[in-house]
């Protein structure tokens, strides 16, 4: 089953690049970077609703009392990454700014899985992940280069 959601998960991966590719055009379109992403997350929000309205539950009392401050920045840092996505495409280039978004992913995910942040299960960091992060950034290399 793990390597069902892992084709899902790669599947989910190569959409990111098109998606700021299209983003990047609606920049240009619009000629304006903040309001190319407005529009991307206006259509993302319209999706939630429907889907929501579609697959209705009452929300559990107390819900925002219970959660931590942060659950909050989810959609700060989603708005942030599809601006920042759709103003760097069309200068680095899908493959090079992806290379990055995914070593800047790596290096993220290795620090959090580290110090179990945001709640999720400790996997400390040894020389494997290293080196697998490190490869991650011979590979941006090698994009840029060639």
């Amino acid at each position: 089953m793990v390597w069902v959601l892992a084709v899902v998960a790669v599947g989910m991966g190569m959409t990111l690049p098109v998606q700021a590719v299209i983003n990047g055009r609606l920049r240009t379109a619009l000629d304006d970077p903040i309001r190319a992403a407005l529009v991307s997350v206006l259509v993302s929000s319209a999706l939630m609703v429907v889907l929501a309205v579609a697959t209705w539950q009452p929300l559990p009392a107390g819900w925002v009392a219970s959660s931590p401050w942060w659950v909050w920045m989810g959609g700060l840092i989603g708005a942030l990454y599809v601006l920042g996505s759709l103003a760097l495409v069309s200068r680095l280039g899908a493959a090079f700014l992806f290379a990055l978004l995914v070593v800047g992913q790596m290096l993220s995910s290795v620090i959090v899985d580290h110090y179990g942040w945001l709640g999720v299960p400790v996997h400390a960091v040894n020389p494997w992940r290293l080196l697998g992060a490190a490869f991650l950034i011979a590979g941006v290399v090698l994009i840029r280069r060639f």
